[in-house]
């Protein structure tokens, strides 16, 4: 059953290795162009179009906390887009660079963070939010190296961050940015090894959100699937 999944991780996990063997070097601007990069509305809608294996997902990254002087904290909303106003993950980023090829993304929960909800929509998310609410996901940060011009991949280090969710004992999280899409494979494993969430077959595709861009993509995503539909009767 899990056959496919497994070589789609082997292959997934060469690539990633790949693009950190040919990592470039990277300076506190990048972290500034990476803080740019990832800020923004995205949907995955378009994948769901094609694939109906995939959900149509809405990604949040606005900066926050902007006061703290050198700071690069980002708020993080994720909700289907049927419930965008109740996100079924909620979290806080913080880019730092780490060393002179690697951009570390410390992730945080929010304590009583339902409170907060939407607060993307504010130009100062999450403005009266005590620093000491935030908790740290021991094991959960994502290591980002520079792959290409305005091109960033990382991941979370092996079996490291802890997770429960669905029988789960670790999730690993996988991550591709560019300027007009992210591309986000996040799953849970059991003790065995053995995948029991997340997608299978590979990460979701997030679009910047341009309004008539997205909805010309969507419009010609639509008729190619009614294309294929017609060819199949």
């Amino acid at each position: 059953m899990y056959k496919l999944p497994i070589i789609l991780f082997f292959i997934f996990s060469a690539i990633f290795c790949s693009a950190q063997k040919k990592a470039l070097p990277v300076t506190n601007a990048d972290v500034d162009k990476l803080y740019k990069l990832m800020k923004g509305s995205y949907s995955s809608e378009l994948q769901s179009i094609s694939d109906s294996d995939y959900y149509d997902i809405r990604l949040q990254m606005k900066p926050m906390w902007k006061h703290i002087k050198g700071s690069h904290f980002l708020y993080v909303e994720q909700a289907m887009s049927t419930s965008v106003d109740s996100p079924y993950r909620q979290r806080v980023y913080e880019l730092k660079l780490l060393n002179d090829t690697t951009i570390s993304s410390t992730v945080y929960t929010i304590k009583g963070g339902a409170k907060y909800y939407g607060d993307f929509k504010k130009k100062e998310p999450l403005k009266n939010c005590p620093i000491d609410s935030l908790e740290l996901r021991n094991g959960c940060a994502i290591y980002l190296h520079k792959i290409g011009k305005s091109k960033y991949a990382g991941s979370t280090n092996e079996a490291d961050c802890e997770s429960s969710l669905r029988g789960a004992s670790y999730a690993t999280s996988e991550v591709k940015i560019s300027k007009k899409k992210v591309v986000s494979w996040d799953r849970g494993f059991n003790k065995n090894k053995e995948q029991v969430w997340g997608a299978k077959k590979g990460g979701y595709k997030f679009m910047k959100i341009t309004n008539k861009k997205v909805k010309s993509k969507k419009v010609k995503a639509e008729k190619k699937v009614e294309k294929v539909k017609a060819i199949a009767k």
